[in-house]
């Protein structure tokens, strides 16, 4: 019985070069990050009450870490949803 060979499925890829992708500028101090600033840490959640990621909030990994521990306990002290 001869072996079956699967198909390897590439994604068409066009000679043309992506656009990349804006990042927002951080105008913002760091310490306005605070879990009491719930009008600024609501941009940064979904109408579900997720948090973005850095991918779509274009924040540095030390901001973005920040932000989800500030939301989090802003959750916590009941202050978000």
């Amino acid at each position: 019985m001869g072996a079956i060979k699967k198909k390897s499925r590439t994604p068409f890829r066009s000679n043309e070069p992506r656009t990349p992708r804006p990042r927002p500028k951080v105008d913002f101090p760091i310490d306005a990050l605070d879990y009491r600033n719930v009008e600024f840490l609501s941009q940064f959640v979904t109408e579900g009450g997720k948090i973005l990621p850095r991918k779509y909030t274009g924040l540095p990994a030390h901001y973005q870490r920040r932000l989800a521990k500030s939301i989090k306990r802003a959750r916590q002290m009941l202050l978000m949803k």
